[in-house]
């Protein structure tokens, strides 16, 4: 089982931790929510929990939390720039449907 980030995400979550002045890493993790029923759901951390399942690329901490990582095993974290717009994308290859507006997905 493993979830992964590229390194435009690696380098994004980095300059954030600096600029935040603290923390270890980000959480990667899903709740219920929306019309498809699941939604990514992600936060930086300054504390790694005992359950949290670690993960590590380009020298940045991931953890998922075990309830999760059935969801997301295989996932790779991305950061894109699109015309204006910038942001983290979920590639999910377990993802079955997403909702239109794209806040939800199925698995």
């Amino acid at each position: 089982m493993a979830v992964t980030l590229t390194e435009a995400a690696a380098r994004h979550v980095s300059k954030y931790l600096v600029k935040r002045g603290k923390g270890v890493g980000v959480r990667l993790g899903v709740k219920t929510s929306g019309c498809s029923g699941l939604a990514y759901k992600l936060e930086y951390v300054d504390e790694i929990a005992p359950d949290d399942v670690l993960f590590e690329q380009y020298g940045v901490k991931l953890m998922v939390d075990p309830k999760s990582l059935a969801y997301i095993d295989g996932t790779e974290l991305d950061f894109v720039r699109e015309g204006l717009n910038e942001g983290f994308k979920f590639n999910n290859p377990n993802e079955k449907d997403r909702c239109g507006c794209g806040e939800s997905f199925r698995i």
